[in-house]
């Protein structure tokens, strides 16, 4: 997980902008399905919404001049 953390880190915010855009799109039809009744994409949520978590946490963090 470090190493992947690490890898995100040194991307342009930009390209994390982008990345938050597409994971929120991706968990709102991930919910619609779930709503639907595929009990499957529980656990895509979970990793989404972390994964989204992440992301935001960093660009906050740039944002506030914590983090390059």
């Amino acid at each position: 997980m470090k190493a992947k953390l690490d890898k995100v880190r040194t991307q342009p915010s930009e390209e994390l902008i982008n990345r938050v855009i597409e994971l929120n799109e991706s968990l709102f039809r991930l919910k619609f399905k779930k709503a639907l009744g595929d009990v499957d994409t529980v656990k895509q949520i979970r990793v989404q919404k972390k994964e989204l978590a992440r992301l935001k946490t960093i660009l906050r963090g740039r944002a506030l001049g914590v983090e390059k």
